[in-house]
């Protein structure tokens, strides 16, 4: 075979394959994106207190996020370029969500089928998520899920804390758990600063009824 002949065929055989994962990544890339807004929109919801929206949107995001697995299982470079790791951060961060402010048992990674490092990235992110939800029981007077909430944050923190391995292998888990300890410093002053202003408060109320009492007597 001539070298001309030879090269052609090699060349014609690496366009298609190409052509392939070319199709692949943008196929995976629009569902990322479609998985990513899906799980903003479900996070939302849940600090609306709409658990019936936020399971659809989660629904939504899960069957893109399925749909980019599949499209890049054939291409493992393509799947560890970060693009997919996002989306299941994402998913992970939603679903995390949820189940932390419903006081519910969190799914692991096996069961939304997203990689360890997404989801413990993911983990970190919904903790941080719980401030909205803390900040609005504290406006709401709830103080006894107020105390769930950061609870609930403290225990991520403490787990997190405990991986300690480089970013390369965790996704920059350091970064994200740094973040974590400052929202939840924030949300563990604000708590404290609400809880003490009621017991004053409560303080103040018992003294005003017992100087009525004695006036009256």
């Amino acid at each position: 075979m001539a070298v001309g002949d030879a090269l052609a065929r090699f060349g014609d055989e690496a366009l298609a394959v190409l052509q392939r994962v070319h199709q692949a990544r943008e196929e995976a890339l629009a569902s990322c994106r479609v998985t990513i807004r899906s799980c903003g929109l479900s996070i939302r919801a849940v600090h609306r207190l709409q658990p019936e929206v936020a399971r659809q949107r989660a629904a939504e995001a899960e069957e893109a996020l399925r749909r980019a697995q599949q499209a890049l299982a054939p291409h493992p470079p393509l799947a560890a370029a970060g693009f997919l790791h996002d989306a299941e951060k994402e998913y992970a961060e939603a679903r995390l969500t949820a189940a932390l402010v419903a006081a519910e048992p969190v799914p692991g990674p096996g069961e939304l089928q997203v990689g360890l490092p997404a989801w413990l990235n993911g983990l970190a992110e919904a903790a941080s998520e719980l401030r909205r939800s803390l900040l609005d029981r504290l406006r709401g007077g709830d103080l006894v899920t107020a105390e769930q909430l950061l609870s609930a944050m403290e225990e991520v923190y403490d787990l997190l804390v405990t991986v300690e391995f480089p970013d390369a292998i965790t996704g920059g888990l350091r970064r994200t758990a740094d973040s974590l300890r400052a929202v939840l410093e924030r949300s563990r002053s604000d708590l404290t600063t609400t809880v003490l202003q009621a017991r004053l408060q409560r303080a103040l109320q018992v003294s005003a009824v017992s100087e009525t009492e004695r006036s009256g007597a």
